[in-house]
């Protein structure tokens, strides 16, 4: 008799295992799918998120309503921890944030209460090399110039690459660069070199800018001292990669782990706890919308770099960066000032 009820107990899971998996297609069907965004209004991140939430959509069996939402705020820590610990855990919240903040809890910042290894990542709209940008009348061309003079950059708060990676450099490789805090995204940085309020910005830039000022680079309007990467852009090879100015093998495994953000630019990340099958499908109708052809030609009409990489890989990328040696991960930290970072 126990064995029968084993048995009977056994197959009603699998009946109500595979009602469920029936069900997936129709889960989002008249829901609404927030997509929080890291960053400010008017930047890179909205029109990265506003051109591809329709091709997102319409690739998701049901077809939500994708809305954008921006909640800038402490580099970006602010929407991850929202998406981490306060939104819905079923598929009806994700968010597109910055690169750099999946690392933050790797480097003790305080107010980075989520771990990476436990959300969900759907995929990455980009990858990035990061650089310097220096506004054309500043007096800044090449990487000997951001050792003699003072260069000043915005930032949008500790844990953002407008912060970390300047800090970095200074750091370990003497460059004089002042950070002014406090904006809210990339574009008031923009907004801000127009202005002759700053000189520049430092952090992921080709894409914000390419869709953003598509006319800077073209009349350039603006110079590219250094590249912050592991080696030297194809759109920039005349620009040093800071990894050639690297001492010893530590530096460069510094290096590597600094500039481990590089790899998942734009990335969409969702909390943990979600589905397997839903998870499954958010991935593939990423990959889909990715790879739609109409959302390749309206990237191209609004100037964004697009490269698709998978939610498997942005989850390997941070597995990798969490397993760094301690003494490696210690020399990263203090380079960017990240160690004890209380941010709002």
């Amino acid at each position: 008799m126990g064995a029968f009820r084993f048995a009977a107990s056994f197959a009603i899971l699998a009946v109500n295992a595979s009602i469920c998996v029936a069900d997936e297609p129709d889960f989002y069907k008249g829901k609404q799918v927030s997509l929080i965004l890291s960053a400010g209004e008017g930047g890179g991140y909205t029109n990265y998120a506003r051109v591809f939430a329709p091709y997102f959509s319409a690739h998701l069996p049901g077809h939500p309503t994708i809305v954008v939402q921006n909640m800038p705020g402490g580099g970006g820590i602010r929407a991850m921890n929202q998406l981490a610990n306060n939104m819905p855990k079923d598929g009806t919240a994700l968010g597109l944030v910055h690169s750099s903040v999946p690392f933050a809890p790797l480097y003790g910042v305080k107010a980075a209460n989520f771990d990476p290894r436990q959300m969900t990542w759907v995929g990455s709209l980009a990858v990035a090399s990061a650089m310097c940008v220096a506004w054309g009348k500043s007096g800044i061309a090449n990487f000997d110039d951001l050792k003699k003079r003072e260069f000043i950059v915005g930032g949008s708060g500790a844990g953002s690459q407008m912060e970390t990676l300047p800090t970095m450099l200074n750091r370990m490789f003497g460059t004089k660069i002042k950070i002014i805090s406090g904006y809210k995204g990339g574009n008031d940085v923009f907004l801000a070199m127009e202005r002759g309020e700053v000189h520049g910005r430092c952090g992921g830039l080709v894409s914000s800018i390419r869709s953003t000022r598509p006319e800077w680079f073209p009349k350039k309007m603006i110079n590219v001292p250094i590249q912050i990467a592991l080696e030297r852009s194809s759109l920039f090879p005349d620009v040093p990669a800071i990894v050639e100015f690297a001492k010893d093998e530590q530096v460069r495994n510094v290096l590597e782990l600094v500039l481990s953000p590089q790899a998942m630019d734009r990335p969409i990340v969702g909390p943990g706890g979600i589905p397997p099958e839903r998870v499954a499908m958010l991935r593939k109708a990423f990959h889909d919308g990715m790879n739609d052809p109409a959302f390749i030609v309206d990237a191209g009409k609004q100037n964004l770099e697009i490269e698709e990489v998978s939610g498997e890989r942005l989850a390997q990328v941070i597995a990798r960066a969490y397993s760094m040696p301690p003494e490696i991960v210690r020399i990263a930290n203090e380079s960017m000032n990240l160690t004890g970072s209380n941010l709002d």
